[in-house]
């Protein structure tokens, strides 16, 4: 399986992006922006085939489009941290946007339509080498930037009164927070795509955080087993051809939650520390 490149780019990319979606989704999670995650993976969408339609590289518009939207949705709310009707507002508009881009790209000539798969499903078997290491590189950089911060955000996140009154910016890590969430949802969606991108995110942070209610630890254990579920993904789709890449680390990374939560149903200690 090592032999062959292909693999070899898909793994790379793939483990650090795990290990940001691990980071970034514990405290996605924590916070109970759940909701916005998920209007970013589509922002992800929207962004790549706007791009696509004034002919650029379609990373420029993920990127721009996901942080300038995070940022603007962190403005929506009270410390940055906005009611589900404010990014549902968001939401709506954003599927708007895409499907004006998607017909507008179609009209000038867009092609059948593989742009919005890969962008939909991700396309991790097909990064070249180059992309491989961007990749790695900005998921190094979200890893480290969420472990610097870590600390604040998890005291703003548990009690964010508290927190600003001890002189925490709550309302700028708020706002710092659903830009790496941006970024990890650009950076993501080249992998499992953007309708799937919210089963890495919440899926082994969930499963964390009903293992341990230690938030160190827990935040720990939600990166490694995004990453195993990665690995595990990857390895099923090169075992089963006919099985997607995008599909089958989500399948993992769900299923690991799932037996995770047959397994502490009757705690009521991991339950508590997971809401």
């Amino acid at each position: 399986m090592l032999a062959h490149e292909f693999i070899r780019n898909a793994l790379l990319a793939g483990t650090f992006t795990a290990l940001a979606c691990g980071l970034v989704g514990y405290f996605v999670v924590l916070r109970a922006q759940v909701f916005a995650g998920d209007a970013l993976s589509h922002v992800a969408f929207t962004g790549a085939l706007a791009a696509a339609a004034a002919g650029v590289d379609t990373r420029i518009g993920l990127f721009a489009g996901t942080v300038l939207l995070g940022v603007v949705i962190a403005g929506l709310g009270e410390r940055a941290r906005p009611d589900d009707v404010a990014i549902g507002v968001v939401f709506a508009w954003i599927l708007g946007l895409g499907l004006f881009f998607l017909g507008l790209y179609a009209a000038n000539g867009g092609g059948n339509g593989l742009l919005g798969a890969r962008a939909l499903f991700g396309s991790i078997f097909g990064l070249s080498p180059s992309d491989a290491r961007l990749a790695a590189a900005i998921g190094l950089g979200v890893v480290a930037t969420c472990l610097l911060v870590a600390r604040p955000l998890l005291f703003s996140s548990l009690d964010p009164a508290i927190a600003a009154a001890r002189g925490v910016p709550v309302r700028g890590l708020g706002v710092l927070f659903l830009a790496l969430l941006g970024v990890v949802a650009a950076e993501a969606t080249q992998a499992v795509g953007a309708l799937l991108l919210l089963g890495l995110l919440a899926a082994p942070a969930g499963a964390a955080m009903r293992i341990t209610p230690n938030p160190y630890r827990a935040l720990a254990l939600s990166a490694a087993l995004a990453v195993l579920a990665t690995w595990a993904g990857l390895a099923l789709s090169y075992a089963v051809p006919t099985v997607p890449p995008s599909s089958a680390v989500i399948a993992v990374a769900v299923g690991g939650y799932g037996l995770t939560w047959l397994l502490t149903v009757r705690r009521p200690g991991a339950i508590s520390a997971a809401t």
